[in-house]
């Protein structure tokens, strides 16, 4: 059976883009010929008893976060649900204990009709699934995101704050920095640790690689990468660590 994602292969364009196309909702002209000649050369049929069932309301937001014992995540939980009450809409909260499988099974809530939308605080799995999940519901992606993702997204400068807070350092006369990052596999991770060589690098300061540590997020990895740093002969004058349970923990 032909899947809008193979649609969106052979146009060259998202799963997001597909969708529009086919909901009329004012695609640039070339693009949607594109999209068009891809459904002809497919021969897709569009699922049309899907786009009746997504019409049902549950009056169901899911949220999906990486790690709920995180407080910055709780804080943003109780700004989500906020809203969502002012909008007689309820929140169900899935909760992946940085889990990528099993943020995958939370995508079957919205399958399974029992929510209406999602937001992910957390974008983990391949762009290509959570771009054929958006395009069939509704899907916000916040702090986290997709390079390049056409799925709407509220997020920050990761790399400007990184940078600006090590030139923050910098200017109180530290020179000997150490670096406390999250997990790399993680786009946040990667973007604060881009903005703290960016720094470095402006200011004409090498980066001593025993001076970037990766932790989790944790209270734990903080201080564990902190003792690591307390044991050098020369430890750094000031740590930059990536996030408060981190700078707490050390």
């Amino acid at each position: 059976m032909v899947r809008i994602s193979d649609v969106a292969k052979l146009a060259n364009v998202s799963t997001a883009t597909v969708s529009r196309v086919l909901s009329n909702s004012g695609n640039v002209k070339k693009t949607t010929e594109k999209v068009l000649e891809a459904i002809r050369k497919l021969n897709y049929q569009p699922n049309m008893l899907a786009r009746q069932l997504r019409k049902l309301e549950t009056k169901t937001i899911l949220v999906v976060v990486p790690d709920i014992t995180n407080t910055f995540f709780s804080k943003v939980l109780r700004g989500i649900e906020h809203v969502a009450i002012e909008n007689d809409y309820e929140v169900l909260l899935g909760d992946t204990g940085n889990n990528i499988e099993r943020e995958s099974g939370y995508l079957n809530i919205l399958r399974q009709r029992k929510a209406d939308g999602m937001i992910l605080l957390t974008a983990r799995l391949e762009s290509h699934v959570l771009e054929e999940i958006a395009s069939e519901f509704p899907v916000v992606l916040a702090c986290e995101y997709l390079e390049g993702s056409t799925i709407p997204t509220v997020s920050i400068d990761n790399i400007s704050s990184a940078r600006k807070a090590t030139e923050y350092l910098i200017h109180l006369g530290h020179r000997r920095i150490g670096f406390i990052s999250g997990p790399l596999n993680v786009i946040l991770s990667r973007d604060r640790l881009k903005g703290f060589r960016q720094a470095m690098a402006q200011h004409g300061i090498p980066v001593e690689s025993f001076l970037v540590q990766e932790g989790d997020f944790s209270f734990e990895s903080g201080y564990n990468m902190m003792m690591k740093f307390l044991a050098l002969d020369q430890p750094p004058t000031a740590v930059f660590a990536s996030n408060d349970e981190m700078a707490i923990g050390r």
